[in-house]
């Protein structure tokens, strides 16, 4: 299928060919017939796309900071490498879609095939989008007036938190396609409108449903206009839906208001406020958050929990609905803002001019009979991988993927047949950045395919132990990255099918294969004896509702992340762990804490302390290794250094090496070789378990026997 992409870092706008995505457990696979360009949102995309890399550091301050703090911890070049990394990913560009459904996912009991809807969804042939950002369309309303309802929510949300009664006089700042919207809802509000643009078409525009509209780029002045109008007293609320860095629409927002009034902002202006201006008049200050109640809210919109209407009454989902009621009802008129109606394959008509466009609103026409089995899609038809040892797929696209393993097998001339994202647009990209014979977005294509040996499995880690199983089960070496698993239950089906399928099973534990650590091991020689080992991580803060947290999805931090700590912990001992107990910050630290303290009992008297916190400083190092063990000390530092105290020589330090080259080689050796696992299953084993029984440790507060 077809997606319009913007990238970054070329500043090109591509239509990109993808595949189809697969539906999803609460989701709607939608087949597209209408896109709306919002000119202001993605005019926005395309700019910073062409700006050059000051330019780019002048509009993001606040990212330039956290590029120097993350310079001091873990060095300049892995720095620069991100950097550039993150500005050569491509972003889908859109967020205004109808068309028909075509599959609906598990859960989803409100749509069916053939339903025309309204989605979020983004400029391409066939989106997934979750059931919550999904709205049946009204017979009697097109493709072409439906596809206006999601910049409509947009007005309507700003337009609920201004909370207007019958009567007030409100004055909207910035005609363009949301502007003109909120004044016609606002109007049918019962409200006396006031507005304002520098456009005389707008303003033509918006006379012609009812409003006092006004050119202010001629010599006038909008304060004394409001002023005129409402006899002296002031407007009772302005909506800010204009686009601008100039701090002059707040002052003349506050100026313009009456006592008590209320000002809300839509769209993107300086925010340089007068004190004074809001002071006097006691004036409220608001920022609208897209479409409603449930915007960001992963709950809401990637588990599909819904808010009870009784104490939320417009949620984004409602908010699609009354804009959907209003087109029906014809309370609210979208015909008159199509400037112009493409053709998809003819969007560099308005992306290649999109700084100068005077278009209101530009739909773009699907014409597709793409149906939603075509998930695969074949880059290089000519490479051949039968008979060899050493053929590869990947299931998940994310940013270890491409930061970190990619770039690692690349240096190593693997064979890759397959990359597989849920999306399909980051594996498409990443296959051809990276001379992959297929993209898909089906594991299936993977596990079915006899060519295939070794599948590494990156995904999100609630899918980790079923995708580990469906590799097992299907005759393929697994490589997945940490967690294996988030419960006993899935560790016990996956060790179950290990034991039968004759495969090797590895986690991505790498620190055991970073230059340091096998140093370090190599000094501890065959008989280390007992040692003490404290392992400090400075995870640094994530907000609270990123996945990695949710337990269903993620897991949490401690079996997510800290796990590697205790592979570490192992590697160096030599031997299993045989009880665990876990405390954790706070009065009622709940079971998804990123700040605990993990102590760990070993077979062979040996413990280990994992310090695993989140509230430290970005400035400090991120990981810290100490070891005590027979009157002697080493320590490493962030994986950049390694000091020794009583062994023999001084310690090294080289570039942040935290071991991924090391383990990639490592593990294509023994896949080439037909060799053994290079981490010992058993110790896999333990580890994740362990991980797991230091949550239940926290629930009971107990040690927890391995």
């Amino acid at each position: 299928m077809k997606q319009i992409i913007q990238d970054l870092k070329s500043g090109k706008t591509i239509l990109e060919d993808v595949p189809v995505p697969m539906v999803k457990t609460g989701k709607v696979l939608i087949k597209t017939h209408r896109s709306l360009v919002s000119l202001g949102t993605e005019r926005m995309l395309v700019d910073f796309g062409k700006a050059n890399y000051l330019q780019k550091a002048k509009q993001q301050p606040e990212k330039v900071k956290m590029v120097i703090d993350k310079i001091k911890s873990d060095g300049l070049k892995p720095t620069l490498e991100a950097v550039f990394r993150k500005l050569g990913e491509p972003l889908p560009l859109g967020y205004c879609n109808a068309g028909e459904v075509i599959a609906v996912g598990d859960g989803v009991s409100e749509f069916k095939t053939g339903d025309r809807v309204i989605s979020n969804g983004k400029h391409a042939e066939v989106v997934c989008v979750s059931k919550n950002l999904v709205a049946k369309i009204p017979d009697g309303v097109s493709y072409d007036q439906a596809v206006f309802t999601v910049i409509g929510a947009i007005a309507l949300q700003g337009i609920r938190l201004i909370n207007p009664t019958f009567g007030e006089t409100v004055v909207v700042t910035g005609l363009g396609l949301i502007g003109l919207m909120a004044v016609q809802l606002l109007k049918a509000n019962g409200c006396n409108v006031i507005g304002l643009d520098f456009d005389q078409n707008k303003v033509d525009m918006a006379k012609k449903f009812g409003v006092d509209a006004y050119n202010v780029s001629k010599e006038v002045d909008p304060v004394q206009i409001v002023l005129d109008k409402t006899n002296n007293i002031g407007t009772d609320a302005v909506l800010i839906t204009a686009s601008t860095k100039s701090n002059e629409v707040i002052s003349q927002a506050a100026n313009m208001s009456r006592k008590k009034g209320r000002i809300v902002l839509v769209g993107v202006i300086g925010l340089d406020i007068k004190r004074s201006d809001f002071y006097e008049k006691e004036l409220t200050f608001q920022v609208s958050c897209s479409y409603g109640p449930g915007r960001y809210d992963p709950i809401y919109e990637e588990q599909g929990q819904d808010y009870p209407l009784a104490f939320v009454r417009w949620t984004e989902k409602r908010n699609f609905e009354a804009i959907l009621n209003a087109l029906s009802k014809e309370q609210l008129y979208v015909k008159p803002l199509i400037s112009e109606i493409l053709n998809l394959e003819d969007y560099g008509k308005i992306y290649d001019n999109i700084s100068s466009s005077q278009s209101i609103a530009t739909l773009l026409k699907y014409n597709s009979t793409i149906d939603a089995g075509d998930t695969k899609i074949v880059i290089d038809s000519k490479r051949r991988y039968e008979g060899n040892s050493d053929v590869i797929a990947i299931v998940g696209a994310g940013n270890y993927t491409k930061s970190m393993i990619l770039p690692k097998l690349k240096n190593l001339n693997t064979n890759i047949k397959y990359i597989v994202s849920a999306s399909g647009l980051s594996g498409t990209l990443a296959a051809k950045k990276y001379n992959i014979a297929n993209t898909s977005t089906n594991p299936d294509d993977v596990f079915n395919d006899k060519d295939v040996s070794l599948v590494i499995i990156t995904t999100r880690h609630n899918l980790h132990a079923v995708q580990t199983i469906s590799g097992l089960k299907s005759g393929k070496h697994i490589f997945v990255e940490k967690p294996l698993a988030l419960t006993y239950e899935e560790l016990s089906q996956i060790d179950h099918i290990y034991q039968k399928s004759g495969k090797t099973l590895t986690v991505g534990f790498n620190r055991r294969f970073s230059p340091f650590a096998m140093d370090l091991k190599n000094k501890l020689g065959d008989n280390p004896g007992n040692m003490n080992i404290i392992a400090t991580m400075n995870a640094g803060f994530i907000p609270p509702e990123m996945w990695v947290h949710d337990l269903k999805t993620g897991g949490g931090r401690i079996i997510g992340e800290a796990c590697h700590l205790i592979d570490l912990i192992t590697y160096f001992t030599g031997s299993l762990v045989e009880s665990v107990v876990m405390n954790a910050l706070g009065t009622d630290p709940k079971k998804n804490t990123d700040n605990a303290i993990l102590v760990l009992r070993y077979k062979n008297g040996s413990q280990g302390v994992i310090n695993y916190f989140s509230n430290g400083s970005k400035r400090y190092s991120k990981e810290r290794i100490e070891l005590y063990s027979q009157n002697r000390t080493a320590v490493i530092d962030n994986f950049r250094q390694v000091k020794y105290f009583g062994f023999k020589g001084k310690g090294f330090k080289k570039s942040q090496d935290k071991g991924q080259a090391k383990m990639f080689e490592m593990l294509m050796k023994s896949l080439r070789d037909k060799g053994e696992a290079i981490i010992p299953y058993n110790q896999i084993y333990n580890t994740s378990k362990v991980a797991i029984a230091a949550i239940e440790s926290l629930k009971t507060g107990n040690w927890v026997k391995i």
